[in-house]
């Protein structure tokens, strides 16, 4: 693999870092399904092997999406679970001013830029570069030297490096090394939205980098997004996290399991057995975990070790 400038590596469970702080950030557009257990799971997991701090983030900056009353559902969900957060939860939602920091941060740097470009005429532009149809629409910079006349602002775009200064690897520590072009698989990526909501790669880098994160366990389904972030807190001043992608749970037609997709609350507010029997249990074993418990305060102190043993067979990353 080359090794650009940018290259990361993680430490095995062994010789992590010390404090290790971590964190699960649903997004309340509905209760937790399995998909979302899973990633909570490996999250808690992971802190309480390292002797850790887990924190709990709402991330409800989309709220188009945001369903109410799912935030609390979600919070007790855990609980019922047996997983309890250290600290205050927080809601993006109140932490705006930094977001706004951010941002002017970048403009007083010169690396944003207002774009006035819809969906559409972007894939029109990628079209005409030659981009198949349906393949991933890499921003063009059209607006990067301003806007044409006639056009207004819908968004702020980060400028991303060009050249080898775009390569961004890193190394997972389930998935192995990665490597991302920003320049030619990303381009220019927007950091507030024309809808004037915060973008979801601003938002979890200041946050991430206020609250002391230092491990990002969560979803593979968010692997690719890990490069824009790591350029992100490169520019903005912010350290590095290591970072585990877990694989995503899938339906039977292959799709991700989400709220977008039909998936179903594994937490239906019955009792404590059948909460282990049809939802703990079922996530330990898609993670890989030999837990066999009658009980959730057994299930956890099975499955602490379980996650360390499991930690211990992925290949060697460092």
């Amino acid at each position: 693999m080359h090794k650009s400038r940018h290259n990361y590596t993680e430490s095995t469970v062994l010789r992590m870092p010390s404090p290790y702080i971590g964190r699960f950030a649903p997004s309340p557009s509905g209760p937790l399904h399995m998909g979302s257990l899973v990633a909570a799971m490996a999250s808690y997991l992971d802190a309480k092997v390292h002797r850790g701090t887990w924190l709990l983030r709402i991330e409800d900056l989309d709220y188009d999406r945001n369903v109410e009353g799912a935030d609390t559902s979600i919070l007790a969900s855990l609980r019922r679970c047996g997983m309890h957060w250290d600290g205050e939860a927080t809601w993006q939602s109140r932490r705006l001013p930094l977001y706004e920091a951010a941002l002017k941060r970048l403009q007083d740097d010169g690396l944003v830029y207002a774009c006035g470009c819809s969906r559409k005429e972007i894939q029109d532009s990628v079209l005409q570069a030659g981009a198949p149809k349906g393949g991933v629409a890499v921003y063009p910079g059209t607006c990067r030297h301003g806007l044409a006349p006639g056009k207004a602002a819908r968004a702020w775009r980060l400028r991303v490096p060009q050249g080898a200064d775009a390569v961004y690897s890193f190394t997972d520590r389930w998935v192995g090394p990665q490597q991302q072009d920003l320049a030619k698989e990303v381009g220019d990526f927007i950091v507030l939205r024309g809808d004037g909501f915060w973008a979801y790669q601003l938002a979890v880098v200041v946050d991430d980098g206020a609250q002391g994160v230092t491990q990002v366990v969560r979803g593979a389904d968010l692997l690719d997004s890990t490069p824009r972030q790591l350029y992100l807190q490169d520019v903005l001043g912010l350290p590095h996290p290591g970072f585990l992608h877990v694989p995503v749970v899938v339906n039977d037609s292959g799709e991700k399991l989400s709220k977008q997709t039909g998936a179903l609350a594994f937490d239906t507010g019955t009792g404590a057995a059948e909460l282990l029997a049809s939802a703990l249990l079922p996530a330990a074993r898609f993670l890989g975990l030999d837990v066999r418990a009658d009980n959730v305060e057994d299930f956890w102190r099975q499955a602490i070790p379980a996650w360390a043993q499991r930690l211990a067979r992925l290949p060697e990353r460092a």
